[in-house]
């Protein structure tokens, strides 16, 4: 726990490179805005976020994950379980939270004004995958943290949810379409390019399908799992109708303001 933040930050980092260099060796779809543009918005939004959400959860799931193990808190701190078993079920139960989670941000119309901001977006590649307003990543860092608590979810997983959930955010979201012969045996366990442009998808039906950040047992499990669009995934319209020029869906300040609107 001594270096989390250099063994979050790494793993970042490194997914992050690896996927815009594929983007910009072989990518999947052309994009309608000029990335420097969408680039621009997008990363601005993750450094608000993150300066925000310091400010509003100033103290680490982690280290709450270390209190409640030193004082006995929450329910694997509570009943006596082999420590693997207690970071596997951590593990998938912190995954179902965040299914669910994300199900309900598109289901609640206030919590929608602040999802929107990362469907919004024209196109999808790897910058859209840390799109998110800062008032939805406080949200989230909230309901991690009562999850957490609740649960006695040990540090370790912690630590391993997270580099998880965010290197597979940024790989699902890549601009990139995984061969065939390899797509079609991931898509039986993780969440790939291609149904995860389904969920970006501007038909609704569509939108409203394949929650899951990392893997599609839930999304199947709880009758969201959506294999196929009407069209193509070459062919597939991104984003939101109702924002559909860049001047909309391309500037931090019109993505900060977002929620605010009636749009």
């Amino acid at each position: 726990m001594t270096h989390e933040v250099w063994w979050r930050l790494g793993f970042f980092m490194s997914i992050l490179v690896i996927m815009m260099l594929i983007e910009w060796r072989k990518p999947a779809r052309k994009s309608p805005i000029k990335s420097g543009t969408r680039w621009f918005a997008n990363f601005g939004l993750v450094f608000a976020s993150s300066l925000i959400a310091r400010l509003a959860v100033p103290i680490g799931l982690t280290a709450v994950a270390l209190y409640t193990q030193e004082n006995g808190i929450g329910l694997f701190n509570l009943i006596e379980l082999p420590s693997i078993v207690v970071i596997v079920l951590s593990l998938i139960l912190l995954d179902i939270l965040i299914y669910w989670q994300h199900r309900l941000f598109h289901r609640v119309p206030i919590l929608w004004r602040l999802h929107r901001v990362h469907h919004a977006d024209a196109h999808i590649d790897t910058s859209t995958g840390l799109r998110f307003h800062p008032l939805e990543i406080v949200l989230s860092i909230l309901i991690k943290l009562i999850a957490v608590i609740v649960l006695g979810v040990p540090a370790i997983a912690v630590l391993i949810f997270e580099i998880v959930l965010n290197g597979l955010a940024l790989f699902n979201h890549a601009n990139i379409r995984l061969p065939p012969a390899i797509e079609k045996p991931a898509r039986l366990i993780l969440m790939t390019q291609i149904l995860h442009r389904i969920h970006h998808s501007q038909v609704v039906s569509e939108t409203n399908s394949n929650y899951g950040f990392s893997v599609i047992w839930w999304d199947k499990l709880f009758g969201s799992y959506k294999s196929v669009a009407k069209k193509t995934d070459d062919q597939l319209d991104i984003g939101l109708i109702e924002y559909p020029t860049a001047k909309q869906n391309a500037s931090l300040w019109r993505l900060l303001i977002m929620p605010f609107q009636n749009k």
